[in-house]
């Protein structure tokens, strides 16, 4: 725990630098806006959500965690409850329950009008590639660092557990929003377990029964599980209409300002 920066840091960089280079090599799609302008807003929205999150929310989820399991709080750190479970599956039972804990989360913000306010900045983009996957409202950032905050220690997550679940969280969303598309003799099987980029992009359609799918950001069993899973769009991968109807190619979509302000537009 003590190089948990250096760890989260680590597979962060390494996972963004290899899904951009097989961008640039190998691309499934070409932007409608100029890359360039599209990157400045969507990581200068990456830095100002975690600079606000940080004075928000001073304290990490691994350092709950641990003060967590030090005081006895949160179910899993029962010992009247735990003694006879062995600590991996309790570990496993958390990533997993944190994992259908995300996914109802990213349901919500496509039903309730107020959270798809903020939720809309990520879908508001006109193409979909790494820098999408880390494209999300400061204030949508705040609420889900503050649900987990809630979930990690009403469960009494392990630390551990929590630093598995932030590096794959993460480290999944840079995954399947990259603008690749995998040949057919590893996308197929993959798609079996994982969330692929062809799967993920379906929920990125301008089609609403489209978008209000495929939420999983990493296994799709839950979306299978709670029928919200699309195998197929109704237009093929390289014909999709990536975005929302209401925010074509415009200004919005590749301005750091516009992005902050949209959730506060009548639109």
């Amino acid at each position: 725990m003590t190089n948990e920066v250096w760890w989260r840091l680590g597979f962060f960089f390494s996972i963004l630098v290899i899904m951009m280079l097989l961008e640039w090599r190998i691309p499934a799609r070409q932007s409608p806006i100029e890359n360039t302008k599209r990157w400045l807003a969507n990581f200068g929205l990456v830095f100002t959500s975690s600079l606000l999150a940080r004075l928000v929310v001073p304290i990490g989820l691994t350092a709950v965690a641990l003060y967590n399991a030090e005081h006895g709080i949160g179910l899993f750190n029962q010992p009247l409850l735990t003694n006879n479970i062995p600590y991996w599956l309790i570990v496993v039972l958390c990533l997993l329950l944190l994992d259908i804990l995300i996914y109802w989360q990213h349901r919500l913000f496509h039903k309730v009008p107020m959270l798809w306010r903020l939720h809309k900045v990520h879908h508001a983009d006109a193409h979909v590639d790494t820098s999408t996957g880390l494209r999300f409202h400061p204030i949508e950032i705040v609420i889900s660092i503050s649900v987990k905050f809630v979930a990690v220690t009403t469960l009494g997550v392990p630390a551990i557990a929590v630093l598995i679940f932030e590096i794959a969280l993460n480290g999944l969303a840079l995954f399947n929003h990259a603008n690749i598309r995998l040949p057919d003799a590893i996308e197929k099987p993959l798609r079996l377990v994982l969330m692929t980029q062809v799967l993920h992009r379906i929920h990125h359609s301008q089609v609403v029964t489209e978008t209000n799918s495929n939420y999983g950001f990493s296994v799709i069993w839950w979306d299978k599980l709670f029928g919200s899973y699309k195998n197929q769009a109704n237009k093929t991968d390289d014909k999709l209409d990536i975005g929302l109807i209401e925010y074509p190619q415009a200004k919005q979509n590749a301005s750091l300002l516009g992005l902050l302000t949209m959730p506060f537009k009548n639109k």
